[in-house]
């Protein structure tokens, strides 16, 4: 959770409020607007949905530490099947 919130803040640790990224992200969940987000606007937003906050922190935790192909196919997999996935097939290939 806390490699999330350090990933997020990057840049800007000490001024979060200043961040471009955050600020988007209060405007689209929020429908404040990105401009007028200051000092006492983002930690009003941070208090009011530290629940929220907070479950999301956790859950991005979790995503982070996860593989992103779960269903990758496996290396000893068949020729076959990297053939199946292409749209078409190459000609003059045997």
């Amino acid at each position: 959770m806390l490699r999330v919130l350090w990933r997020l803040t990057r840049g800007y640790r000490l001024r979060p409020w200043q961040s471009p990224y955050l600020r988007w992200r209060i405007e689209t969940y929020s429908g404040l607007d990105a401009r007028s987000i200051g000092f006492g606007a983002f930690w009003a937003f941070a208090w009011r949905e530290r629940g929220n906050l907070l479950r999301y922190l956790r859950w991005a935790g979790r995503m982070s530490g996860k593989p992103e192909l779960e269903h990758s196919p496996r290396s000893d997999a068949g020729s076959e099947l990297r053939e199946a996935k292409r749209p078409f097939p190459i000609i003059g290939r045997r």
